[in-house]
């Protein structure tokens, strides 16, 4: 379980977040919104450690993450709104070079499989800086079709998707769902996902939080 504990984070001479509490368990999805500047990024950075917390403390199965170091990293999947991607390198090569860094095992011949899989038939040997916008951001996200992680933390995962695209990746976040993970997601378009049983939790509304 992952836990948000009296949470406090102030960039510059702005506080974005105050005193914030939320806990999220196995086969929960908690949608994080609110407007530009709310905080949602820093938010999602300072979960997984990029950024440390002026106040409080995140806590995975009870410990402090800060101090689990690597133990931690490797139970949890970021991808920013940030492609994440090398342009020199094709898709398939950057689905390698983000495998070896989360510690994942996979072949080319699996990395081709999984880039057919998100629509990239035909392209996955292309240097992605002649790739669309949706392309590379389907490059970025091969890795949820093949990381074990128990946390994935999503800032924007639809930006740049076409409608296929948007529903395949919905479809995969609801499968880990399903399979006792967990998901934290940002997103300014309108899907289905985040309507029905998930949580909500809105920054910039009553101060800061309001889960």
């Amino acid at each position: 379980m992952l836990e948000v504990v009296n949470l406090s984070c102030v960039r510059g001479d702005r506080r974005l977040i105050s005193a914030l509490d939320f806990s999220l368990g196995p086969g929960e999805l908690l949608h994080l919104h609110g407007h530009n500047g709310s905080g949602k990024t820093t938010l999602m950075r300072t979960i997984c450690g990029l950024i440390r917390p002026d106040q409080g403390e995140v806590l995975w199965k009870g410990q402090d993450s800060r101090q689990m170091g690597e133990d931690f990293r490797r139970e949890l999947l970021y991808i920013g709104h940030r492609n994440g991607i090398k342009d020199d390198l094709n898709g398939v090569e950057n689905l390698l070079v983000s495998c070896k860094l989360h510690g994942i095992p996979l072949d080319a011949a699996k990395a081709w499989e999984t880039l057919e899989r998100l629509g990239l038939d035909g392209h996955e040997d292309l240097p992605a800086r002649v790739l669309s916008q949706g392309q590379k951001r389907r490059v970025g996200l091969a890795v949820l079709l093949v990381n074990p992680a128990p946390l994935w933390i999503l800032d924007e995962p639809f930006t740049a998707l076409d409608a296929a695209a948007v529903e395949f990746l919905q479809s995969v976040i609801r499968g880990h769902v399903a399979e006792g993970g967990m998901v934290i997601l940002t997103t300014h378009q309108e899907v289905s996902l985040t309507r029905g049983k998930v949580q909500q939790l809105r920054l910039g509304w009553k101060g800061e939080g309001d889960v």
